[in-house]
């Protein structure tokens, strides 16, 4: 399983550079990239971007003495285009970063798609908002008697977001963003647990 996970990621990532390069040289059908000065409002485009930030694990802290932690580093790399000003698509990869739980480790990472919108507000601003879906993989390690079960588990769970894009030049711009995902752990009591992650990020539009 975790063989096949790396190789979904590492086939999503070669597509999406395809996918950058291919729109870069020819840019969205029926429109020219932009010449003039550039605003939040410009042609639709396609972006890379890089992302860094916190994690917030919300998971069963399990029973026993063991100390317990939720938060981690979390590191993202995400690409997508815009078919319309407002609407686009996204592919991104995320490493939601390990913690220590119940005398052992949990981590997860997982690959999402996305549909997300975007509305102007001013003239180097945007609002964003992001829905659609994450599969992920999560592996959990624990000591006996901890209360928490120990092992892997993958599936697929609804992924969610808020954020705001300030434009800097005709290509960068900066990132805040808040998203959530819903992951599968193993024992876990719910269907799905959430992870959520605070993020600042770095975006090139081409």
């Amino acid at each position: 399983m975790k063989k096949q996970f790396r190789r979904l990621t590492g086939l999503a990532l070669t597509g999406l550079v395809a996918m950058s390069g291919a729109w870069a040289q020819s840019g969205p059908t029926g429109m020219s990239n932009p010449t003039g000065p550039f605003t939040a409002t410009a042609s639709p485009r396609g972006y890379v971007d890089l992302s860094a930030g916190q994690t917030d694990y919300r998971l069963g802290n399990g029973t026993g003495l063991f100390g317990n932690d939720n938060r981690s580093t979390a590191y993202s790399i995400s690409g997508g285009a815009y078919f319309t000003n407002n609407l686009g698509v996204e592919l991104g990869y995320t490493d939601f970063g390990r913690i220590s739980r119940g005398g052992g480790t949990t981590r997860a990472e997982g690959l999402s798609l996305r549909v997300v919108g975007k509305m102007p507000v001013g003239q180097s601003f945007n609002v964003l908002g992001k829905i659609g879906t994450t599969y992920g993989r999560t592996e959990v390690s624990s000591a006996p008697g901890s209360g928490i079960p120990a092992g892997s588990d993958s599936g697929f769970g609804l992924s969610a977001g808020l954020g705001a894009e300030l434009v800097l030049t005709p290509n960068w711009s900066g990132l805040l963003q808040y998203d959530i995902h819903d992951l599968r752990f193993a024992g876990g009591v719910n269907d799905r647990d959430r992870i959520g992650v605070l993020s600042l990020g770095i975006r090139y539009s081409f």
